[in-house]
């Protein structure tokens, strides 16, 4: 009544519902649940704040805690601004369902919190019914937002330029002022721990290219969906300021919804489910506990709305049940074969009518495409076809989604049930005074029509004529045994007994209590209240010499009671010690007997220390594992007994590095390595300086096209240039030095000096290419000499000697006409006159002619160091990995080598 009627007064009864969970949780140390309901507009909401305000103003308060309260305050505002709207009935109504947990430590301080949301009306985003509003933060932050954020959001600081905030034609309203609210939720925002980035993400729209009529149903649909995900983002992103991992206990709170849309069926459903819950936690279960535990009970007629949920959640005859089918049949489901088949399955049903099962007069009253359900709080009729939408008829389309929306929401709703059920229940009934939003009005038959479907008369018989307390006789003897002589300190008998003696010891009278089975039931509040009150006053007093055996002095009482506790703290801290000492020497004798007998077959004897000896070892093992292939030195030595299996692990794990390497080769890595196969196919042991020219990458090219001449280039292009390097050619007649370009294309090899083609090779002219066993850079290409023009062979010096040659093989797609010489190659001048290169090592390279006429090249001696070694098993490991790829060789050769 507070929301609407504007009277304080009824504050003090939140507080004192709020004050007693409190108390109750903190005494018995369990969690509670509070369960606010009513119409929309009853004051659900407001009932809400003003709990949690109580919470947050009388419980234990620190800094750290005070900040943790303004969270939990604050968290209102900025959910209601996000999930909250103006409707007909109400100008703050929540269109979403909310359940928050309120977490206390041991001491009653509330330390942090967490929020459940259900099924958020994202429908009100693109369409509001006449009088009605869309989200509160959408008209906050439009005429409340800073100019510089409106700037570069875009938006103007006029809600009537906007079609989602108009349709309902209600901008304004009295009651609210959209510009302090925004000043509101900002500050509620940073306190929550919410960054500028976060604020304005929360702002955004989206741009999508389409043509009138789809765009119009994408704007609508990614308009509700975005909003969607965003208040869930906003949520849990609350959750996480509210988090705190190291509750003890909680106190919980879960806020109804209203909403008319799709969204209705699902809420109605809740609505039921929860009425359900409050028959079964309250007048059901109340009654059968007395007839359980034999108390003497006159039964108390109520309306069980099970058959309502049923109507709506049973499998293979539900409504939810239904809709699935439906949508998964085979064939095109239409929104009328939905409606035939609820008509198939639920005729006969008295809470169910469509227009063919109706009566003549009711028939008047439903469309062809309507049905009704008659819902524990009234009648509710709903649409399948989706083309009528007012405040009694409900759109429910058959499509897809629907029934993935209804199915979850069952699902989080059982979810929710499970543990409302694990809670104690505390119960806050909202009633609406009148429709008129007027303070101090109460319309009779309103408010009787909320207390008759809300069975609160049912309730209050029961609670009238039933008991107000009941403990199960264990719990409430160890609670209150201090309160009798007989029963304190301890109790020999059974819990039922000394139950009995305490109420009597107490001044029970028979008519305010029964004893039940296995529990106390106590009729009246005040009589558990004088209870209590005694029970605080003796724990005080627990020395008191009234509560006292007679032999007994109260010094001597406390003296010997703390000398009792010493000893017996003492005495368990003496076992706990003489046990922890025994176990440990019998773990270090079978230890040292272990070690004696380590070399001895498995046995009971040494078990227990090579089991020690393999995780320790296998433990160091994990912790220096070799981080390359290549290093065979790091792998720790094993003990004997772990031997076999360090070998076993060791071809494993080289296996695992293996093919760890082989997926990080690259497309262009890979051709790299198949060039060095072919080059060392060739040269492998035979020339001395080809093992440092291993971890050197071949190039594409070593001179570019805009290096080459263009009328070189004009001549070549045509044939497709492959590769081009710089080389040094030696003349035939004199041997003479000429720097020049080698430049292979798809059919010929060319030698150039800049503009001028000196010589063309035709691949099919030439016969061969000589090369020495020696670290020198030559290379001879011998050529048929039958056509003049061809001038002989060609003597060359080249800096990428493997390089040009590996490119020349894969031009000519052969690499057998390559000859590696020892000692002298002969090689023809012109035809019929040959020239002698004699090569040599020394200490010193050189290039010369000799008096004989031959020309001399003296390479110089090739060191082959520990990186060279490196440059030759590296590509050499690549390449093995690279036949394996192709499926050439297996990981094996690997190993092996």
């Amino acid at each position: 009544f507070e929301a609407v009627c504007g009277n304080s007064q009824y504050c003090t009864g939140f507080f004192a519902l709020a004050d007693n969970v409190y108390r109750t949780m903190i005494s018995e140390i369990n969690n509670h649940f509070i369960l606010i309901s009513g119409e929309s507009g009853a004051g659900k909401t407001e009932a809400s704040k003003k709990i949690l305000q109580f919470y947050a103003v009388s419980c234990v308060r620190t800094e750290v805690l005070d900040i943790v309260r303004d969270r939990l305050l604050l968290s209102n505002p900025v959910l209601e601004a996000f999930g909250n709207a103006k409707t007909l009935k109400n100008d703050n109504s929540s269109r979403f369902g909310k359940y928050m947990d309120i977490q206390f430590d041991h001491q009653g301080a509330a330390v942090g919190g967490h929020i459940l949301s259900y099924l958020l009306e994202k429908s009100r985003v693109v369409h509001q019914n006449h009088g009605e509003r869309n989200f509160h933060i959408f008209y906050q932050l439009v005429e409340g937002g800073e100019d510089e954020l409106l700037h570069r959001l875009g938006l103007e600081r006029n809600s009537e330029n906007y079609m989602y905030l108009v349709e309902g034609e209600c901008v304004q309203v009295g009651s609210i002022n959209d510009q302090s609210d925004w000043k509101t939720v900002r500050k509620a925002l940073t306190v929550i721990d919410f960054s500028e980035r976060d604020i304005e993400v929360l702002s955004i729209a989206v741009l999508s290219p389409f043509t009138v009529d789809h765009a119009k149903y994408a704007r609508d649909a990614l308009a509700k969906a975005v909003y969607g995900r965003t208040f869930t983002w906003l949520v849990n992103k609350t959750n996480e300021s509210l988090e705190n991992k190291a509750s003890f206990s909680k106190g919980n709170q879960l806020y109804k919804f209203c909403s008319f849309s799709f969204e209705q069926f699902c809420i109605n459903y809740c609505n039921e489910k929860l009425q359900q819950l409050f028959i079964q936690l309250t007048i059901k279960s109340e009654q059968e506990e007395y007839e359980m535990e034999g108390i003497e009970w006159q039964p108390v007629p109520f309306f069980n709305n099970k058959i309502i949920c049923d109507l709506v959640e049973e499998k293979h005859r539900g409504i939810i049940s239904v809709l699935d089918e439906e949508c998964l049949r085979p064939g095109e489901p239409t929104d009328l074969t939905f409606l035939e088949k609820l008509e198939e399955k639920l005729a006969g049903h008295p809470h169910f009518v469509t227009h063919m099962l109706a009566d003549q007069k009711t028939r008047k009253t439903l469309g062809r495409g309507e049905f009704r359900l008659m819902h524990y709080a009234g009648e509710v009729t709903y649409s399948v076809t989706g083309k009528k939408e007012t405040a009694t008829t409900i759109t429910v389309s058959s499509r897809l989604i629907y029934s993935n929306v209804a199915t979850q929401f069952k699902n989080n709703l059982f979810s929710l049930t499970q543990i409302l059920m694990s809670k104690e229940p505390w119960y806050v009934r909202c009633l609406k005074p009148n429709n008129d939003k007027r303070p101090g009005h109460f319309d009779d038959v309103l408010v009787r029509h909320q207390v008759k479907y809300l069975a609160l008369m049912e309730h209050l018989r029961v609670r009238r004529a039933g008991f107000a307390y009941r403990r199960r006789y264990e719990v409430f003897l160890k609670r209150y045994k201090p309160l009798c002589p007989d029963t304190w300190p301890n109790w020999k008998g059974t819990a039922a007994e000394g139950v009995e003696l305490l109420v009597k010891h107490l001044g029970y009278r028979p008519s305010e209590y029964k004893m039940g089975r296995s529990k106390i039931f106590i009729r009246h509040p005040r009589t558990l209240f004088a209870t209590e009150d005694a029970f605080d006053i003796c724990r005080h007093e627990l020395g008191n010499t009234k509560m006292l055996r007679p032999s007994f002095t109260h010094l001597s009482f406390c003296l010997c009671l703390a000398t009792k506790i010493e000893a017996c703290w003492r005495g368990l801290q003496a076992r706990k010690e003489r046990e922890r000492r025994a176990w440990a020497v019998k773990v270090i004798k079978k230890f040292i007997k272990g070690f004696m007998n380590r070399n001895q077959p498995v046995s009971m004897d040494n078990s227990e220390y090579l089991a020690f000896v393999r995780q320790s070892y296998l433990t160091r093992l994990r912790e220096n594992l070799p981080t390359s292939v290549l290093d065979r030195t790091s792998w720790l030595t094993p003990p004997p007994i772990m031997q076999e299996a360090s070998v076993i692990l060791q071809k494993v794990y080289t296996r695992h590095l293996v093919r760890k390497y082989v997926r990080g080769i690259t497309a262009q890595r890979k051709a790299q390595l198949q060039m060095k196969a072919l080059i060392s196919d060739i040269f492998k042991g035979k020339k001395e300086n080809y093992p440092q020219s291993v971890h050197q990458p071949f190039a594409d090219t070593r001179i570019s096209e805009k290096d080459i001449n263009i009328r070189v280039l004009q001549v070549m292009c045509p044939e497709g240039i492959k590769y081009s390097v710089p080389v040094i050619k030696y003349d035939r007649n004199g041997f003479r030095p000429r720097f020049r370009q080698l430049v292979l294309t798809q059919k010929a090899a060319y030698l150039v000096e800049e503009a001028k083609i000196k010589q063309r090779v035709e691949y099919s002219s030439l016969k061969g290419v000589s090369v020495s066993n020696l670290s020198d850079n030559f290379l001879i290409f011998h050529v048929t000499c039958e056509d003049i023009k061809q001038k002989g062979d060609l003597v060359l010096q080249c800096s990428y000697l493997f390089e040009a040659l590996t490119k020349l093989c894969l031009v000519m797609k052969n690499h057998k006409f390559i000859k590696v010489v020892d000692g002298s190659v002969r090689f023809d001048i012109q035809p019929g006159r040959e020239g002698v290169i004699d090569f040599k090592s020394s200490s010193e390279s050189m290039v010369y002619r000799a008096k004989n006429g031959h020309l001399i090249v003296v390479s110089q001696y090739c060191t082959v160091c520990t990186y060279c070694h490196y440059g030759v098993i590296l590509p050499l490991i690549e390449h093995i990995l690279s036949n394996h790829i192709a499926g050439q060789t297996n990981c094996g050769l690997l190993l092996n080598n």
